[in-house]
């Protein structure tokens, strides 16, 4: 059956969006790889399909799937594409200026800006309050911090690889995260990096160590995988996400990011993370909800064979 998408990107994190409200489209794992493809196929990170809400005060929910076809909890670019698909073909008010998602980790608010045409540009998304508690990120490493309200979680607890010890904290934002600031790029082996000359952050093979470390037997779930290092300007991050590998951006990761950077002294309550793709902006209070502030783009648009 022919479908009409719209192909939208978060900071170059891109997703084909569909509306599905009348609940009709069941992609096989082999269509979702196929669609996704980015030679043979439209090309993206994962697939939106847009149903109808699940919850009195959502616009609608939010299904979400992996470029490999496995379902996803949360995506953070991708529910900013979501909200902008919404605003954008009518179905939420743009007038408002506000509105909420639907999705598999529960229902998510924000409030956005729109361009003279009405259509959404930048978004404020209430991301929720960060999980911590390894039982329920959930990660098997054993808690070995605690937050003042007596909340345990995984502080830069160290895991080994076969190039030697990396030290990970541990988030969920309704998905696993497991965040590794690097102090010292040198001390890596030679072979981790696309030039042995000049070994950071932009030089890493994050495909490989991400892939490793994505499926430790430390995540039951599997993982997304952050390296970062922070600066006076905000922090840096690459991601390596669970299903996907490397993406340009990632929301829920960069909430992630900087909710470790703030457990473990690299951060205040806000600031600026840096991707590959652009710069969002997040804070937290250290208790409530995380605010990620970011823009979403349509790149085309067309009918395909789904």
């Amino acid at each position: 059956m022919e479908r009409e998408f719209v192909k939208l990107n978060g900071l170059g994190n891109d997703f084909i969006v569909m509306d599905d409200r009348a609940s009709q489209v069941e992609l096989s794992t082999e269509q979702v790889q196929a669609l996704c493809d980015r030679h043979f196929g439209i090309g993206a990170d994962g697939i939106i399909l847009v149903r109808p809400p699940k919850t009195p005060d959502a616009s609608a929910y939010m299904h979400y799937i992996n470029s490999d076809g496995t379902l996803a909890q949360m995506c953070g670019n991708g529910v900013r594409c979501f909200a902008k698909f919404l605003v954008d073909a009518g179905i939420a008010d743009a007038a408002s200026g506000r509105l909420t998602a639907g999705t598999m980790a529960g229902d998510r608010p924000l409030t956005f800006t729109v361009d003279e045409e009405g259509h959404m540009q930048e978004a404020t998304v209430d991301m929720g309050r960060p999980i911590l508690d390894p039982t329920a990120v959930p990660t098997a490493i054993a808690a070995n911090a605690e937050r003042p309200d007596g909340t345990p979680f995984v502080k830069e607890a160290t895991l080994d690889s076969p190039w030697g010890a990396f030290t990970f904290t541990c988030v969920s934002m309704g998905n696993p995260h497991a965040v590794c600031f690097v102090e010292d790029w040198e001390a890596l082996p030679n072979e981790l990096f696309t030039d042995a000359q000049d070994k950071n952050l932009s030089t890493l093979r994050i495909n490989e160590v991400g892939s490793f470390f994505e499926s430790h037997p430390a995540f039951p779930e599997k993982t997304n995988v952050e390296f970062a290092e922070a600066a006076p300007d905000g922090i840096s991050m690459r991601v390596y996400e669970r299903g996907c590998g490397e993406t340009l951006a990632c929301g829920t990761g960069a909430c992630a990011t900087f909710v470790s950077a703030m457990l473990t002294g690299r951060a205040q309550e806000s600031g600026t993370v840096h991707l590959l793709g652009g710069d969002l902006q997040i804070s937290w209070d250290g208790s409530g909800s995380v605010k990620m502030t970011g823009p979403a783009r349509e790149a085309f648009r067309g009918r395909v064979e789904a």
